[in-house]
């Protein structure tokens, strides 16, 4: 599995590994974060939005409001938005769908947990389709938006609903 990554110039090292969460962990995915099950959506908005690339780096966040859940108002170029979150999985899934026409901007995956931590790997959209078609995120959390994003099963999304 490795090995076509590191083709793909996505993973480093040589041994092998069958898990792609204990590979984000181990720091071996270029664009993995490994991020504490305790963080809020609001501490990995940064990093993630850093990892993704391209035109992310463009959100802002106007306002957050704590609690559960978290709400964050959001800006990026003309939209506007509050975003309530329930946990970190729920700020991917905002971030995919609102960035999904930007292909400058990988794809956020939902690796899983691994050592009390969630996984997550920001993948090119480029390569998104082989990896989906290589079966090698079959096991991923937001499967469907991933399938969503690279026009697998069904239109791709546009962006904000």
């Amino acid at each position: 599995m490795l090995r076509r990554l590191a083709a793909l110039g996505l993973a480093s090292g040589r041994a092998a590994v069958r898990s792609l969460p204990k590979a984000c962990h181990g720091g071996r995915l270029k664009g993995g974060l490994s991020v504490s099950l305790r963080a809020t959506p609001d501490e990995l908005l940064g990093p993630l939005t850093l990892a993704l690339g391209g035109a992310a780096r463009q959100l802002k966040v106007v306002d957050v409001r704590t609690g559960t859940p978290m709400v964050m108002e959001m800006e990026w170029r003309s939209v506007r938005e509050k975003w309530e979150l329930v946990d970190l999985e729920a700020l991917v899934h905002n971030l995919n769908d609102l960035l999904a026409p930007e292909l400058d901007v990988a794809a956020a995956v939902v690796l899983g947990e691994w050592e009390d931590m969630l996984e997550l790997w920001c993948v090119p959209k480029t390569v998104l389709v082989g990896l989906l078609e290589d079966g090698l995120l079959a096991g991923a959390r937001n499967l469907p938006m991933l399938q969503r994003l690279a026009g697998v099963g069904g239109e791709p999304s546009m962006g904000v609903d």
